[in-house]
């Protein structure tokens, strides 16, 4: 049995059919075909699956593709605009906030609503906040500068 399931992704409708225990990682990657969101572990525990879903970060890999009917959802292929890159995108460029890239989109992800929530956060904010997210390749110093950077680009163009 499948069950219809419409939303927006990256400003654009979208509709299908899918399985009611089709994971919505999945769904994003193989059906509506936006590879940037990750699959590590499948068990909400690395965070590279993070969107946004409805204004809030979350894990793609601990929700259904039918409990996100009806939403509006920001995968890391909707942040840059007319071949801009978001603040944040151009934070983790310019301080280096990656190596391998593998965790790079939900840690992205997560620090949008994290600004949102804290315009100006501390280390220690930064810190806590990235605690759902893992990155096995850069002891997140550079992460956390890229945030401040992009946290202080951000508030500079208000």
């Amino acid at each position: 049995m499948k069950l219809p399931v419409k939303m927006t992704i990256n400003g654009q409708s979208v509709s299908h059919e899918v399985e009611p225990r089709f994971l919505l990682v999945h769904y994003i990657r193989e059906t509506v075909g936006l590879t940037g969101t990750h699959v590590g572990c499948d068990t909400s525990q690395c965070g590279a699956c993070t969107i946004t879903l409805n204004g809030q970060a979350v894990k793609s890999c601990t929700l259904f593709t039918v409990q996100a009917d009806g939403a509006n959802i920001m995968t890391i292929e909707g942040l840059a605009k007319d071949g801009e890159l978001h603040p944040i995108q151009q934070g983790f460029w310019e301080k280096h906030g990656l190596q391998c890239g593998f965790c790079t989109p939900g840690m992205i992800m997560l620090a949008v609503q994290m600004l949102e929530r804290y315009p100006k956060p501390s280390e220690e904010v930064i810190r806590h906040q990235l605690e759902g997210n893992l990155c096995r390749c850069t002891g997140y110093h550079n992460i956390v500068k890229a945030i401040e950077w992009a946290a202080d680009k951000m508030a500079a163009a208000k």
